[in-house]
């Protein structure tokens, strides 16, 4: 028994790691409810209490939809309606390092160009509107990186944001549901070091059986 707890652990740790979506903000891909196994060996195994990580598979990608530890480490830090000090969250890498990252009434565009995504839905029929007190440019970028963006202009960022450049080692993400997930538009960008790893399969329920796009 004490063999496979510790076999059970190591697999845990190093390779898949069983998550349930807890709300709304990947739908259609997901589902709340959904249980799904992470590949958590594909992006690199993070050597225990350090950031750094050996044996990297694959580069994380845009397009890639991830699992990461929320990047706040103030547990008094409130981020969509409380406190999401050292929670996991899941979304679809949108902004890659470096990549200038703006959306206009809702639509992406990605170093000026509007990418395709099949897999985005919008629920409500109208836009919020550009807040009309922006600040310049420079001051906008920290406000974002430093998560004050969200708390400073609420929804008036949800379709009109931007443009912010991704730091480097870092990515911005977003939910499939644009208009109803809290996401790197409100708390800025993950550090590459959080993340755990990418969205692999879809094991319950059985009719929702299969493999993410």
């Amino acid at each position: 028994m004490f063999s496979a707890v510790l076999l059970a652990s190591v697999v845990m740790y190093l390779f898949v790691q069983a998550f349930k979506i807890p709300s709304g903000s990947m739908e259609k891909t997901f589902l709340v409810g959904d249980h799904l196994f992470v590949n958590k060996m594909i992006y690199g195994v993070r050597i225990p209490y350090t950031a750094k990580k050996i044996v990297k598979l694959f580069k994380v990608e845009r397009g890639d939809i991830v699992v990461f530890q929320f990047p706040s480490s103030d547990p008094g830090e409130f981020q969509c309606g409380g406190s999401q000090y050292g929670k996991d969250f899941i979304k679809r890498v949108v902004g890659m390092p470096g990549d200038k990252v703006e959306l206009k009434d809702g639509n992406l565009y990605v170093n000026g160009a509007r990418p395709e995504e099949p897999y985005t839905q919008h629920v409500d029929q109208l836009r919020y509107p550009r807040a009309s007190n922006k600040p310049v440019a420079a001051e906008y970028q920290k406000y974002w990186e430093t998560r004050m963006l969200g708390k400073m202009y609420s929804d008036y960022i949800r379709d009109n944001f931007g443009p912010v450049q991704v730091p480097p080692g870092s990515y911005m993400v977003m939910g499939d549901n644009r208009d109803r997930s809290c996401d790197s538009r409100y708390w800025g960008p993950v550090p590459e070091n959080l993340i755990k790893g990418r969205a692999w399969f879809t094991y319950w329920p059985p009719g929702r059986i299969g493999f993410p796009e």
